[in-house]
């Protein structure tokens, strides 16, 4: 038992910070600022993710009559930004990975005061008045601040001070990331394992559901209002692929209960499958419409 306390209150912060550090060091004031130069593809992928997931994560909740534990848990998952995992993937699909990393980093930071928002309705709306459970709203920014925004920061500054050093270490930190979490949440999945086994069959859909129609949502968005079909896997990656470390360490040390992390356990699983998958798609979009129409879409 202490051993999955130390495992949920110590290392996954830690490696989640490990994976925020490694994204800041890949990131520029330039990557925020084009949101101001190059608004359009920015605002689409961030109302995809901000708006668009929570209504979804509510919609799958009521279409599939899940408990009431089960739901904050797929809340508080859809609330959730990007995370260096979507980088990752959206790399892999030949993606917009500068949007993708863009997309990640402004929806991380403008979550962490949306998360503590959205959770306190949430928590009040399927679980009552129940006091003990409710979210200290400052105290629960500064605590995803600590996790999110200041390794992001740190990585940004070092990057500024030593470019070579940030280059350097960037490939190697993300790697190392992935690897983090791959390990930790294969922890906290094997501590875990009789809970998340029992309810695999009841949850495995509903997390599989808000993966993929996020992921087409986004996608569909991009393609009407008419951006690059690079751009648009960027925002399908990014808002089906959600920050599931991030979800299970609000769950293990911030709300303090376990339960909710179920739905997180369970899409950290899901999405590895989704996301292969959307890499083999994403492959043959591309070919398709490099040999189909000219290059104003690509």
């Amino acid at each position: 038992m202490q051993e999955e306390s130390i495992l949920t209150t110590v290392f996954l912060p830690a490696s989640l910070f490990i994976i925020m550090l490694g994204m800041g060091l890949s990131l520029t004031v330039a990557d925020f600022k084009r949101i101001i130069v190059s608004p359009r593809a920015v605002m689409i992928g961030l109302v995809n993710q901000l708006i668009l997931l929570p209504i979804v994560g509510y919609l799958i909740v009521v279409i599939f009559g899940v408990d009431k534990i089960t739901a904050v848990g797929l809340i508080l998952l859809a609330v959730c930004p990007g995370g260096a995992t979507s980088n990752l993937i959206t790399h892999a699909s030949k993606g917009d990975t500068a949007l993708s990393v863009t997309l990640t980093a402004i929806s991380s930071t403008v979550t962490v005061f949306t998360i503590p928002l959205i959770m306190n309705l949430a928590l009040e709306y399927f679980l009552g008045q129940d006091a003990s459970l409710q979210l200290p709203v400052l105290e629960t920014i500064g605590k995803i601040m600590g996790i999110t925004v200041l390794p992001v920061s740190l990585g940004m500054l070092l990057r500024r001070k030593s470019l070579t050093f940030a280059n350097k270490m960037e490939r190697p930190v993300r790697i190392a990331s992935v690897l983090i979490f791959v390990l930790i949440v294969a922890g906290i999945i094997v501590s875990k394992w009789q809970l998340i086994a029992d309810n695999f069959a009841d949850l495995s859909l509903s997390t599989l559901t808000l993966n993929v129609v996020t992921m087409f949502l986004g996608f569909s968005l991009a393609m009407i209002l008419r951006l690059k079909i690079t751009q648009a896997i960027s925002i399908s990656i990014e808002s089906g692929i959600q920050n599931s470390t991030l979800a299970i360490v609000i769950a293990t040390s911030i709300i303090k209960n376990e339960a909710f992390l179920l739905p997180a356990g369970i899409y950290s699983l899901m999405m590895f499958l989704t996301g292969g998958l959307m890499i083999v798609i994403s492959h043959n979009i591309l070919k398709y419409y490099k040999s189909s129409t000219d290059d104003t879409f690509v």
